[in-house]
This record gives C-alpha cells, structure tokens and sequence, in this order.
C-alpha cells in the first residue's frame, strides 16, 4: 500500500509541531498526536524512568512503538494524515542523545515510509517555552531541529520547512502543500 498520503512534521521541541497539528485537525484535517509526548504522560504519573531525561534508551524503545504503530494506524486510513513525527523522529533523538542507533531502529525507519516531502518546523527562539513534559534547554531544541533535518535527509526525504508564522498562516501554508483548499 502507498504512504504518500502520511506526511510528517517534524522538528525541534517548542517549535510549534505540536499547535499546528491541533489546528489542523480543529480544520478538519486528519492528524496523528505526538508519540513522544504520550510516553512522557504515561511515565509521569506512574514514575517511571523512560523519560527523555531518564532512561533515553527505554523512552526509544517506547517511541519506537509508538511511532510505529501510528504509522500502521495512519497508513490503514488510506486518506491524507499529517503525523505529529515520524519514525525517523526516533533515530534524530538517539543522535541528539549520542546513543547508537539499534540495527532494528534504522530497519524500522526504512520499512515505516511517509510522504518524501516531510515539513520542518525550524527552532523557533520567540516561542520556545519549556513546559512539564519539554523540559530541554533551548540550545538543545535547536540542535535537535538540525539533526532531525539531517536525519530525514539521510532517510531519503526533502524538507520543506514551515513559515515562521502565526498557527493559521502555518495551516493555511500546510494545507496547500497537500493540495487542500485553505
């Protein structure tokens, strides 16, 4: 089945994925919520470890599953789907972390394709915040920016980066890249 239907946003953390895919899919547009964030909320409450400042390794891990699974979800749809990250999200965040990447996770990445136009969303400094579940440093958040960029760019994928831009002109540029009226 093809994946050109699953299009990605990614980026660094703070830099507006996350509000723009809530605004996409208040548009009617169907989206997939960030993995990541989720684990961080599962962990939380329970005190668990897999936390991108606990145990980086196991938080991969559950990403992984995560990322995959929406990706099977997504793809199932058959109709478009803008996804809050991608599978290649897991391996930028093992790089950022300086961990290797498992020989499964870069298998994963090749299997779990997307639409090759995958949208950036650039380091934003105006409006990164930190919050309960973000609680990187802002030079993290840019460094992670640039090795998501490179990351989807050894995967195959052409970047398109998002306007920085209040949410609705983000939408409205989004919307017209899929071929959608604003």
């Amino acid at each position: 089945m093809p994946t050109d239907h699953l299009h990605v946003v990614t980026g660094g953390p703070g830099s507006g994925k996350s509000t723009l895919i809530d605004a996409l899919a208040a548009a009617g547009v169907a989206t997939s919520a960030e993995v990541g964030r989720r684990v961080i909320r599962e962990q939380l409450p329970t005190g668990g470890t897999a936390l991108p400042w606990g145990d980086e390794r196991a938080f991969a891990d559950l990403m992984l599953v995560g990322e995959v699974a929406a990706h099977a979800a997504a793809r199932a749809r058959g109709t478009p789907v803008v996804l809050d990250r991608g599978v290649p999200d897991v391996i930028g965040f093992l790089r950022v972390s300086d961990l290797p990447v498992p020989p499964a996770v870069d298998a994963a990445a090749r299997a779990c394709r997307y639409n090759r136009r995958v949208f950036l969303a650039p380091f934003w400094a105006e409006i990164y915040a930190h919050d309960p579940e973000r609680r990187q440093h802002a030079a993290v958040a840019a460094r992670t920016e640039a090795v998501m960029r490179a990351t989807y760019a050894d995967y195959g994928y052409t970047l398109v980066e998002l306007p920085r831009a209040p949410v609705a002109a983000r939408v409205a540029f989004v919307r017209a890249q899929l071929g959608e009226p604003a």
